[in-house]
């Protein structure tokens, strides 16, 4: 049977604090369930920070756990992990704490919340908790919105194809990293095409630059302006450019890619010989 968040976050605690850190953890989550008090939930959530170590987890234990690459990818803190330990726990029990959760985060420091929206999958029913990523992505705290939006597989599962959309045009506003966003092929969608193409035509009209990461959703909408602006990036001067263009249009079922293709092939057989790739670009 696959152990539940609470009983993987348990594991690594008792891997990565001294005994009486996780004792103390324990017995002040067992007070809180016994109480079923609001304020006991609080305090401890508080004090967490002066009762646990803030370091980094070292062993993650349980191989089969199916957030543990996640985890790892995140770089889990001891205080972060004690923290989603607490709110696991009160959760499980059903929907007696879920108000008092909901209005912690609400009230939540910055630090609190980076880490409730980095772990926000491991939490029982995420999705009670999507006001919070969505409000996220109204942020210009960049550590705020990179909590939601970077590595993170919540929106690709709970956003709408709006809000997910939304979230990768502010991260390309912000000129955050777009190789951390997961699922951008799966995401991909028509309405984005148009947005990323009427992106673009703004900041050249500006005479700015556009990350070539940017394009990466656009293969398969390739039509009207689109097959012109991937034209426009096989011309350009800049290399990555030329190879954005080339990996657009290498993984795009439609015609227009391929004529695209066989006119502009300079990186065509890098990206054949899986030498270049949206990874490495």
């Amino acid at each position: 049977m696959a152990k539940t968040s609470k009983a993987y976050l348990s594991d690594i605690l008792k891997l990565n604090v001294s005994e009486p850190e996780f004792h103390w953890l324990i017995g002040a989550v067992e007070q809180i369930l016994a109480s079923k008090s609001k304020k006991d939930l609080y305090m401890t959530y508080s004090l967490c920070a002066s009762k646990i170590t803030n370091s980094p987890v070292t062993d993650f234990g349980s191989k089969d756990y199916k957030w543990k690459n996640y985890l790892e990818i995140q770089q889990a803190s001891t205080l972060e992990i004690s923290r989603i330990f607490v709110l696991s726990s009160v959760l499980e029990t059903g929907e007696t704490f879920l108000k008092p959760v909901q209005q912690l985060i609400q009230v939540a420091d910055k630090t609190e919340l980076e880490t409730f929206l980095k772990y926000l999958v491991l939490l029982p029913e995420p999705i009670n908790f999507k006001f919070a990523a969505v409000e996220a992505l109204r942020t210009n705290i960049a550590s705020v919105f990179n909590a939601i939006s970077q590595y993170n597989p919540y929106p690709s599962q709970y956003f709408t194809t709006g809000e997910w959309n939304q979230m990768y045009l502010k991260a390309a506003f912000m000129q955050q990293d777009l190789k951390k966003i997961p699922e951008i092929e799966k995401m991909a969608n028509k309405d984005l095409a148009r947005i990323i193409s009427d992106y673009a035509h703004e900041r050249w009209a500006a005479s700015r630059d556009i990350d070539p990461l940017f394009w990466r959703p656009v293969s398969n909408f390739l039509e009207g302006n689109l097959i012109d602006d991937i034209a426009r990036l096989f011309k350009s001067d800049d290399e990555r450019e030329q190879k954005a263009a080339t990996l657009v249009c290498f993984h795009s079922n439609l015609d227009e890619a391929q004529k695209l293709l066989e006119t502009y092939n300079t990186h065509l057989q890098k990206v054949e010989q899986g030498d270049l790739n949206w990874k490495n670009l």
